[in-house]
């Protein structure tokens, strides 16, 4: 008697320990290739950009005829916060890669590996696409998915250099493509819009506490903001929401500014070197592996 009352709770627990455990290799560990990468959509293009013939390289500049890209470093909010200020010439030089060229589900690579596996100037990580089984992915002028998530707002570059917001389901993946759509990334929020911060100074839960930062912004179309804070260690807490859509603002990206992923992922690389200091394990400095990365190359 005693067995068959305690046999099926036990048996139920079991199924759910079981269960939750899958989920979460599922979700954070099984890697799955979901696609074979086509070549870029933009390479006739890009093939087409003059090559750069007077390049100047300096520990925190980049120039050549298409690109300049000037790094800065700041201390605020009790945090080192890293810059980098890009006037972009040539749109389709903003590009975007996946971890071992492969487009799927827990597939990652440190964004310093993929950076050089693409020969980028500079790089970030992306939103870690590869983590969710929905949300929009559009990359180099690829549809990749089209699952939407109610309500979330996602960044999208165009291939003409202009930029906006979608939500998801009130556009499709296919109509942003037919709309010149060359990148989407679906993290958020975003942090300014016209000039107004776009989130709330009270919201200090969940992940809008103070957190290892990325963010992509825009002063116009070929004038781009990227910013990196580091956070997560005693000398470098991290930034609010609030905060780095305060100091997105400050630098002058006050035309659009979007959260990117964040936390250990927060990564910058410049010219064959980590710029920042990822925190993956808490106080140690090391990256953490991501499944895509933002960044400027030909």
């Amino acid at each position: 008697m005693l067995f068959k009352r305690y046999a099926w709770p036990i048996i139920f627990s079991l199924c759910l320990i079981l269960f939750t455990v899958y989920f979460m290799l599922d979700t954070f560990v099984i890697p799955k290739s979901l696609a074979t990468v086509p070549e870029d959509s933009n390479i006739e293009a890009v093939n087409k950009i003059e090559k750069p013939k007077n390049v100047i390289i300096e520990d925190n500049l980049y120039k050549d005829e298409n690109v300049t890209i000037t790094l800065k470093e700041y201390r605020e909010y009790n945090s080192n916060i890293y810059v980098a200020e890009i006037e972009l010439l040539e749109p389709l030089l903003l590009k975007s890669a996946f971890a071992k060229s492969t487009y799927g589900h827990n597939i990652k690579e440190n964004t310093s590996e993929i950076a050089k596996a693409n020969d980028a100037i500079f790089a970030v990580n992306g939103d870690f696409y590869g983590t969710r089984k929905s949300r929009y992915v559009i990359r180099n002028g690829i549809h990749y998915r089209d699952i939407g998530a109610n309500g979330y707002e996602d960044l999208v570059v165009y291939k003409n250099g202009s930029y906006s917001t979608i939500i998801e389901n009130t556009v499709t993946g296919p109509e942003l493509i037919e709309n010149g759509a060359n990148h989407l990334w679906s993290f958020g929020p975003t942090l300014v819009r016209d000039g107004v911060v776009s989130v709330s100074e009270d919201d200090t839960t969940g992940i809008a506490i103070k957190n290892p930062r990325t963010a992509i912004g825009f002063a116009d179309p070929a004038h781009l903001y990227f910013v990196v804070a580091d956070g997560r260690t005693r000398i470098s807490e991290g930034l609010t929401f609030f905060e780095l859509a305060s100091f997105m603002k400050k630098i002058g990206a006050v035309s659009l500014s979007y959260n990117l992923d964040g936390g250990g992922s927060s990564t910058m690389y410049f010219n064959g070197r980590i710029i920042n200091n990822p925190s993956a394990n808490g106080s140690d400095i090391v990256e953490r592996s991501v499944s895509d990365i933002v960044y400027i190359g030909y």
